[in-house]
Parts: C-alpha cells; sequence; structure tokens
C-alpha cells in the first residue's frame, strides 16, 4: 500500500446528487435505479447534506415490511429532503490520501464522504471504497 496515495485515485468522480428541492421519492428512485447508497444533496453548487438509503429505510420501512404503500406514500409526502438529510456533512480534499479518509471512516460513524476541490464537488468516497482499495493491496 502506498501511504502517500490520493482519495482522488478511489474515489467515484460521475456524483449522482440531488438538489435540495426534489422530494424523497426522486431520491428513492434514484438510489434504486442507480443503485447506490449515498446521495450528496446540492443547492446549486453547495452542498447542503448527504442523504443515505439507510436515512430512507428508516423512514419507510421499507426492509421491514412488504406492501406497507400507503403509510410510505404518508410519510414520502409529510417530509422534505432537508428534514432528512445529515446537513453540512463532513467533507474531504480530493488531496487528501487514501489513509487519512480511512482515518476518518475509523473514527467516525460515516460511510460515505464528499471529495470536494476548489470548493466543489468533484467526487463521493465510501467504505466500500477503501475495503476495494485494500483488496487490490493484497493481489499485489
Amino acid at each position: 500500500m502506498i501511504a502517500s496515495e490520493l482519495v482522488s485515485h478511489i474515489m467515484t468522480k460521475h456524483v449522482i446528487c440531488v438538489s435540495i428541492k426534489d422530494d424523497l421519492r426522486h431520491v428513492i428512485d434514484l438510489i434504486k435505479k442507480e443503485k447506490i447508497r449515498h446521495v450528496p444533496v446540492v443547492d446549486g453548487n453547495q452542498i447542503k447534506g448527504i442523504i443515505s438509503s439507510t436515512d430512507l429505510n428508516r423512514l419507510t420501512f421499507s426492509n421491514l415490511f412488504e406492501q406497507q404503500d400507503n403509510s410510505e406514500d404518508a410519510i414520502l409526502d409529510m417530509l422534505s429532503i432537508d428534514q432528512v438529510m445529515h446537513a453540512h456533512p463532513m467533507t474531504v480534499n480530493s488531496s487528501n490520501t487514501i489513509k487519512e479518509v480511512a482515518e476518518i471512516f475509523a473514527n467516525h460513524h460515516f460511510h460515505a464522504l464528499p471529495v470536494m476541490e476548489d470548493n466543489q464537488l468533484v467526487g463521493i468516497v465510501t467504505t466500500t471504497d477503501i475495503i476495494k482499495y485494500l483488496l487490490q493491496q493484497f493481489e499485489s
């Protein structure tokens, strides 16, 4: 493992985001369609939060009950993205090392971090990205 390898080498560069003005159904549809677990929430060029599939599962009980569409609809109609998202998420810079990001994951309860460069969202890195990177080191 190269201690100075940058997070920009393992991050997802094509970040799927939602607007703070979107509704929760849009987030759910994106997560299902794109097979992702974390979605940054933006307002223009500003990152405002991050929302995860776990956040949504807690709201809708979708992992617990089958065919609870009516109760799920009521919850989704009552809440907005800014009420559910984690506001002001911790971010990392594209020049942070993979080791630095792994330490953040190890010391906090985050599973994804937006990656910034010059105050612009340029990627997202997840614990899965770190694990895949570590597994590649064993193959070498």
